[in-house]
């Protein structure tokens, strides 16, 4: 008769391929648990990307330039898919107008591009022309839709040119049929002596 540690080996050797069908089960379990949640980025407004010193062209059918926009820095954030712009610029030409250009603080770009939304010290720049003097818009804020050469604000704006000074609360600049539209409040100083 055998006795000791054999002994206690015979009589655990039948549950032996059990007990390593269950290690192998666990083990086997473990390989296959999915991956630990990773955290979702979509619900933090965090940048995918980020430039620094942009500047883009936008060309007519002729391949001359049509729109130019720079910025110190232009922010993407995908959650909600918003471009920002700090100091954006906007230079809008035509063959048969004067340039436009539009200066600002800060800016934000629609999700398609289209639309251009400038705050803060906003200042638009109608060039002289032959015919007229340079002239100056300033407000708060703006929209600015370059591909139809409009702008507009419902804000206070002032508008000066080399005879006047105009405050109003909103405006529409239509650049391409040379309208201006002022909506409420205006006040007008005419100063035919001004240079």
């Amino acid at each position: 008769m055998m006795t000791g540690p054999l002994q206690r080996l015979r009589e655990w050797s039948p549950l032996l391929p059990l007990l390593l069908l269950l290690a192998a089960t666990y083990w086997l379990n473990q390989q296959v648990q999915p991956l630990p949640p990773r955290p979702d980025s979509s619900k933090r407004h965090d940048p995918d990307f980020i430039i620094s010193k942009l500047s883009a062209t936008t060309l007519n059918e002729q391949g001359v330039p049509r729109f130019l926009m720079s910025a110190q820095k232009m922010v993407h954030y995908p959650d909600d898919d918003s471009t920002h712009l700090d100091e954006p610029q906007l230079t809008s030409f035509n063959a048969d107008r004067p340039p436009v250009y539009t200066f600002a603080r800060q800016g934000e770009v629609s999700s398609k591009g289209d639309e251009i939304f400038l705050r803060d010290e906003v200042k638009l720049v109608r060039a002289a022309s032959a015919t007229q003097s340079e002239m100056t818009f300033t407000t708060t804020y703006l929209h600015v839709i370059p591909d139809r050469d409009l702008a507009d604000t419902d804000r206070p704006v002032t508008i000066s040119d080399a005879h006047n000074i105009v405050h109003a609360t909103g405006m529409q600049f239509d650049n391409k049929a040379r309208v201006l539209k002022l909506l409420a409040h205006v006040r007008s100083q005419h100063d035919p002596a001004k240079n």
